[in-house]
């Protein structure tokens, strides 16, 4: 039976602050979306296995004091691991955006290669600035990669703001995600060629200018960049340039921003 109203779950906790927008961009979306305590979702897992999605949003979880994401990541994978891969493995969607990311490459989920062990195969480590970076970047969609948070969408216009966001693979789990398309975007310059590292369109000096990855399935993705925070048009730090071009073409502004596709093809997917 198809479901027009797909339940959503953004995960909260302490030191997660962009909770409360990605909630408003999955029920804009069309998802019956709510915001569930850490310590509530452990005291009550039915509520994952009542949803279809579930989203780790950005901020900086228990202060980031032991390094991005890894407490909240240790208190899921010590409390709710097992409740997690089992909500992956039905046919359901997971995203994790900035620090959301950083949780779920610390538990194992992205890109998944050692099955339900929560080890790690990857890292987000300190920008090569080593300082935070909190700016709008341009992103290409890879061709070719199965994820389901990006279908139809070629590129992307959104901001990043993380202190933690260099991505590393050792050279066997990089080349193995490659050869699986596992790579879903990466860094570019604003005319569409590839960043090539450069600063500030690499904003953290990921490797091969990577932002994004998914799993086999492409129902699991991490993401740097926050899409939650550019979901219209007059949230882009472009926009008045913008309304001037589209003035002269005597067209009208559009609403939505490039964002807000991720979160609709999140429900799209469920109908």
């Amino acid at each position: 039976m198809p479901m027009t109203r797909p339940k959503a779950i953004v995960l909260t906790g302490y030191g997660i602050n962009c909770d409360d927008e990605t909630r408003f961009a999955m029920e804009y979306s069309g998802a019956d979306a709510r915001i569930i305590h850490v310590n509530d979702l452990i005291e009550n897992r039915k509520k994952l296995r009542e949803s279809q999605i579930f989203i780790f949003p950005g901020g900086f979880s228990y202060g980031d004091d032991t390094g991005s994401g890894k407490a909240l990541a240790n208190r899921i994978k010590n409390n709710l691991l097992e409740d997690l891969y089992e909500f992956i493995e039905r046919d359901t969607l997971m995203l994790g955006i900035c620090n959301g990311f950083q949780v779920m490459a610390n538990i194992g989920v992205v890109p998944g290669f050692h099955g339900k062990t929560g080890e790690a195969q990857i890292a987000l480590e300190h920008n090569s600035s080593f300082r935070y970076q909190c700016r709008w970047v341009d992103l290409a969609v890879e061709k070719g990669c199965p994820s389901v948070f990006l279908r139809g969408i070629r590129s992307l216009h959104i901001p990043v703001a993380h202190g933690e966001g260099k991505f590393y693979a050792p050279p066997d789990v990089l080349e193995r995600m490659k050869s699986l398309n596992l790579v879903t975007m990466r860094y570019r310059l604003p005319d569409g060629a590839p960043a090539r590292g450069e600063f500030p369109y690499n904003p953290n000096g990921s490797m091969e200018d990577i932002a994004s990855i998914c799993d086999t399935t492409g129902r699991v993705m991490g993401m740097m960049p926050h899409p939650e925070r550019g979901m219209f048009f007059t949230q882009r730090d472009d926009w008045t340039l913008l309304r001037e071009d589209y003035r002269s073409r005597d067209e009208k502004l559009p609403e939505e921003s490039d964002g807000m596709a991720i979160f609709k093809n999140a429900v799209t997917y469920f109908i």
